[in-house]
């Protein structure tokens, strides 16, 4: 049976640019905190590689502090700070932050505070983006960033959490995007690491794969990579709408990622059709999360105002450049099909 990878949000494929950097960092021997020559090379390679992060990111004069991924970016950012949140932003971020401010039914954050504000660019199960004020205290861009332009220094944030592996990088590495002068409190102490911010010898064959999938993401922004994803998309979701017309599309009608359907047929679990695509040879998300063994609906759909049946209903597809139209046509012909025998409501 031939696989069809339909989770790009989850963690997209390895890039062949940063598994080329990564092998060939496993050659670099020294640590980059000594200083004879082969430590001198090893600190070369981080600090080109954060370079090479900044500019794709537009955050040229900002300091680019390596991590474990947008979960440790996270904490690092939000940890003993009075800021506010939406429901809505990832589970990382709420841990840290006050969840209370309003959503309307398109899922946008209604600010009244940027500057106490953690905000998402883009939300991970419905792909919706929200439309940044400037001077946001966190700016979590962790999924549009390299889907979509986004400059740091334009958004005049003050911190942004970002990780590898959604961009085609190494899972195990990201990085927190400050404007230079910010002072941020250490969670990880025992050297001087990353500026003082985060001890630990470096990463140093996933930093190089970080900044190797960050500019390669580049790129392909530039090139309309994602242009012809969005494509894609649309036939994906104008194929179900025609042959299921009473699926309910998440954010359709909002600005969203290029890559991202969300849609949900009520009564039909979403768990449970994960499960039957999976078996069909496609790896897909649903919108409900696993929490101690129990299946809860999607807190991001209950406070969009969708009700709690239609909330465990909810799967997300998300693509990317190496999906073909023929993937996204057998995926619907075979969620339609299963749709027809498991997922019609009876009268």
């Amino acid at each position: 049976m031939q696989r069809c990878y339909l989770d790009w949000n989850a963690t997209a494929p390895l890039r062949p640019e940063a598994r080329a950097a990564m092998i060939e960092a496993l050659g670099v021997v020294g640590n980059p905190s000594s200083v004879h020559a082969e430590g001198r090379a090893a600190k070369a390679l981080v600090e080109r590689a954060r370079g090479a992060v900044a500019s794709a990111l537009g955050a040229d004069g900002a300091d680019v502090i390596f991590v474990s991924g947008a979960t440790e970016a996270a904490a690092l950012a939000c940890a003993g700070r009075d800021l506010l949140a939406a429901p809505v932003e990832h589970d990382a971020v709420l841990a840290w932050v006050d969840p209370r401010l309003e959503v309307d039914a398109r899922g946008q954050v209604a600010v009244s505070d940027p500057a106490r504000t953690a905000l998402q660019l883009a939300n991970s199960e419905t792909g919706i983006l929200q439309d940044l004020p400037q001077g946001l205290a966190v700016v979590d861009a962790t999924q549009g960033f390299g889907k979509m332009p986004f400059a740091f220094n334009w958004a005049g944030c003050t911190a942004a959490l970002i990780s590898a592996h959604k961009l085609g990088g190494p899972k195990g590495i990201g990085a927190l995007v400050v404007r230079r002068g910010t002072d941020v409190a250490a969670q990880l102490k025992g050297g001087g690491q990353e500026m003082g911010r985060r001890a630990g010898t470096e990463n140093l064959v996933g930093i190089a794969g970080f900044a190797a999938a960050a500019e390669a993401a580049q790129r392909d922004l530039e090139a309309g990579v994602w242009t012809g994803v969005e494509k894609l998309r649309n036939i994906l979701e104008n194929v179900i709408a025609d042959g299921a017309n009473d699926t309910i599309f998440v954010g359709k009608d909002a600005p969203r990622l290029p890559n991202t359907a969300c849609f949900a047929c009520p009564g039909w679990k979403g768990e449970t059709q994960v499960m039957q695509m999976d078996l069909a040879g496609f790896a897909i998300s649903a919108g409900s999360a696993c929490s101690s063994g129990k299946l809860r609906p999607s807190g991001v759909l209950l406070a969009m105002g969708y009700d709690a049946e239609t909330a465990r209903s909810a799967i997300r597809v998300s693509l990317g450049p190496q999906v073909t139209e023929a993937d996204v046509m057998r995926f619907a012909d075979c969620w339609l099909r299963s749709r027809a025998k498991f997922g019609a409501r009876r009268a």
